[in-house]
């Protein structure tokens, strides 16, 4: 009695649900263009293509020792301000507030030229925005960059993680949502793959009248393409 309660269900199911016919292709799911925006020769480049890196890992650095002197000095001018002004403020109540609002005026510059120094020299050090790999590189040692010709030097995609960008027919818009399967293959393999849809592109592709979806997947090469259905379910 179960096997045909199920039966019927599953039949009921099939009856509601209508196959929609999309190709895809493959994408990282994060990809980034990577490039200095402060010109210099490049003094070091710590990955290659098929580098994996971490998130802030360095990539490359340009010769920065004058930045570093000048950094320095900014702390050390920050330091003695500071001691300053704490003085300052211990004696507040019995000196001239002209003369206080000096110190305080001194403090806080010396803050904002550390500061300043520090993010000059944080332009000649090139990280990773997120945990991935390198799968382009046009960057040596001793190369120069130009902060007012910024060109991409190097370009990574996120490590596993992948989505189908899926192309469906248009007269099926209102019924593709969210959640549902999709069902399929990578040209050249028979082995069959399941997803979920888990972004719909609000506009229409018009040069094609195709909508756009979106299905997470893990470890496929980036740039296989292949077909399948989407299970839409009109429930």
């Amino acid at each position: 009695m179960k096997k045909i309660i199920w039966s019927m269900l599953w039949m009921i199911t099939a009856m509601s649900a209508e196959e929609v016919y999309a190709t895809f292709q493959v994408e990282a799911q994060k990809s980034a263009n990577l490039a200095f925006s402060s010109s210099g020769i490049v003094q070091k480049v710590t990955v290659d293509v098929g580098s994996e890196v971490k998130k802030e890992d360095i990539l490359s650095t340009l010769q920065n020792d004058d930045l570093k002197v000048m950094l320095e000095g900014a702390q050390v001018a920050l330091k003695y301000a500071k001691l300053d002004y704490d003085r300052q403020v211990k004696v507040k109540k019995i000196i001239d507030q002209s003369q206080f609002d000096q110190y305080a005026f001194k403090y806080e510059n010396a803050k904002v030229q550390a500061a300043y120094q520090k993010s000059l020299l944080d332009k000649t050090v090139l990280r990773a925005p997120f945990d991935g790999v390198i799968y382009e590189k046009s960057l040596e040692e001793g190369d120069v960059v130009s902060g007012a010709m910024i060109r991409t030097l190097l370009k990574i995609q996120s490590t596993h993680e992948r989505k189908l960008i899926l192309e469906f027919d248009q007269k099926y818009h209102a019924k593709v949502k969210v959640g549902d399967l999709f069902k399929y293959k990578i040209d050249g393999d028979e082995k069959m793959h399941e997803g979920k849809i888990s972004k719909i592109h609000p506009v229409v592709n018009m040069e094609n009248r195709k909508v756009i979806a979106e299905v997470e997947a893990k470890d496929l090469m980036v740039g296989l393409f292949g077909q399948g259905t989407i299970i839409a379910d009109d429930k």
